[in-house]
């Protein structure tokens, strides 16, 4: 049994890494002679502050900026840096980042085979459906694999959940444990929700040394958000990042705790009901601490998602970043509820067993489908298609090469997407959703009066200012604009002082008067 379940799971293992070869491959495109990679946009505004870093203009947007935390995962923006000073260029850069995603991911497929193992004892059923589960889960390979910090935060929750299983015996306090989660602070602030809820787990069920790791735990907590604090006021002058400004403030909390319900019923939805809640059956088959201990991860990472009002990319039908690094946890107890049917029904059906077997296998892989067939298409989950947000980075990194072509250094560029275009472009921006600018940042948040606020809630897209960003700023090209409600707020900026031009496809907005436009480039490639 042992032996065949090693081969299975090598065989998983395998699989998963052909899935996420093939995968990184098709986020790749072609731009004449070039072949590019590139991250999800969030991403790649990481990446813009790591380039920045690695060439020595400091963890800024662009060279000279005004220093504003615009990422929300600082030790993640470091590690990106280093493969900065490889020496590849920028067109290849990200397929490093999405390398080590894969790899992350790689590794956490071993943590989660091993909780599976110890909450099953053993069976093969529960450890290779969860692993299987976890490795074709669309959601969580697209965050990971086109560059988020999701991979390693993945790693880090089932590393930390198997580190408290296997280490409930022993005495001594789990430091290594506590400073892991710190670390994970630092990649993540919001990883203070797994930390606290570790740390509890930790207090309820450790009895004996119960206030020995509730003192240390605190102390380690504390020691990694004052230092992240104090370096954030040293650097950047402020004490929060300016995306917690940006995404949590300006908006009622009724509302977007209801709009964070919302998404919560969508997850359910596109998971199905039943796949949601059998998981949480579990506790009718077996009451100890370590089903309630994936149940506590769970239920922790998605209350939070509640508060913050989930993601901003829910509607595309894929599972938010919050809720994403947990779902193995989730995946093990709909394995182990699958299994616990099955030995139920082979107990009144003997002579029947092989079919019940068969028949909760395709069940199991029913649920895989169904799991990840929701907004994408089965052509974008079997990678026939590309995967989402593919085009539209093909689309920003070629807006980046002509506004290079048609400018000079100085020449300042308004965009909504705040990652590739700086990122390849290599010219200052004005970031028209505020995410590297603390005015728009500190706005109250706009609302679209068609829909409702717990539909029209979109996490960082809800603060602009055009009279501020194109009017006072006036940016020499405005490449995007934005607005919930479908109006063409930012015209009455643009009808004067802009010349509206469309060049290889892509319109954009010329500042007239602007000296570091190259305006004979612009006539000959737009025909004039």
């Amino acid at each position: 049994m042992l032996k065949r379940n090693n081969i299975t799971f090598a065989l998983l293992l395998l699989l998963f890494i052909i899935y996420a070869s093939c995968y990184i491959s098709k986020t790749s495109f072609a731009i004449e002679d070039e072949h590019y990679f590139s991250l999800f946009d969030d991403a790649m505004v990481s990446m813009t502050y790591a380039k920045n870093l690695a060439a020595g203009h400091g963890l800024v947007w662009y060279p000279g900026s005004e220093r504003v935390e615009g990422y929300t995962n600082p030790l993640w923006v470091i590690y990106m840096a280093l493969f900065h000073l490889l020496p590849v260029g920028l067109t290849k850069v990200s397929l490093f980042i999405q390398i080590s995603g894969a790899l992350f991911l790689l590794i956490n497929l071993f943590f989660v085979k091993s909780i599976a193992d110890y909450i099953s004892d053993n069976s093969t059923f529960v450890s290779m459906g969860t692993v299987a589960l976890t490795a074709f889960y669309y959601s969580l390979n697209t965050w990971s694999l086109q560059g988020m910090e999701v991979s390693i935060l993945t790693l880090i929750t089932t590393a930390t959940v198997w580190m408290v299983m296997r280490n409930a015996g022993q005495k001594a306090v789990p430091v290594r444990l506590f400073m892991l989660l710190g670390i994970a602070t630092l990649i993540r602030m919001d990883m203070i929700v797994l930390f606290l809820a570790i740390l509890g787990y930790l207090v309820i069920f450790q009895k004996e040394r119960r206030w020995q790791n509730f003192l240390w735990g605190i102390s380690i907590l504390v020691f990694f958000m004052a230092l992240q604090t104090l370096l954030r006021w040293w650097y950047y002058g402020d004490i929060l990042p300016n995306t917690y400004y940006l995404k949590l403030t300006g908006y009622p909390l009724f509302h977007r705790i209801t709009r964070g319900l919302y998404a919560v019923g969508g997850l359910i939805h596109r998971m199905d009901v039943i796949f949601f809640l059998l998981p949480f059956a579990v506790i009718l088959f077996r009451r100890d601490r370590y089903v309630f201990l994936l149940l506590w991860v769970f239920l922790t990472q998605l209350g939070y998602s509640i508060y913050v009002g989930g993601d901003a990319w829910e509607h595309i039908g894929i599972t938010n970043r919050y809720v994403a690094s947990v779902m193995p946890l989730l995946f093990i107890l709909l394995a182990y509820s699958l299994q616990e049917i099955r030995r139920g029904a082979m107990a009144k059906c003997r002579q029947s067993s092989g079919w019940i077997r068969a028949a909760m296998i395709l069940v199991l892989i029913f649920a895989l489908f169904r799991i990840n067939l929701v907004h994408s298409s089965a052509m974008e989950l079997l990678l026939i298609n590309p995967p989402l947000y593919v085009s539209d980075n093909k689309q920003m990194v070629e807006k980046a090469l002509l506004v290079k072509d048609i400018t000079e250094p100085q020449a300042k560029t308004a965009i909504t997407w705040a990652g590739a275009f700086p990122y390849f472009s290599n010219r200052p921006v004005v970031d028209l959703l505020g995410k590297n600018d603390r005015k728009i940042a500190h706005l109250p948040m706009r609302s679209d009066p068609n829909k409702s606020p717990q539909t029209a809630f979109y996490p960082g897209h809800m603060k602009w200012d055009y009279e501020y960003s194109i009017g006072e700023l006036k940016p020499d090209i405005v490449l995007q604009t934005w607005s919930l409600e479908g109006k063409p707020e930012a015209e009455p900026y643009l009808s004067t002082d802009y010349e509206k031009v469309k060049i290889w496809g892509h319109i954009l907005h010329l500042l007239k008067s602007s000296p570091y436009i190259r305006w004979d480039k612009i006539n000959r490639l737009s025909g004039k």
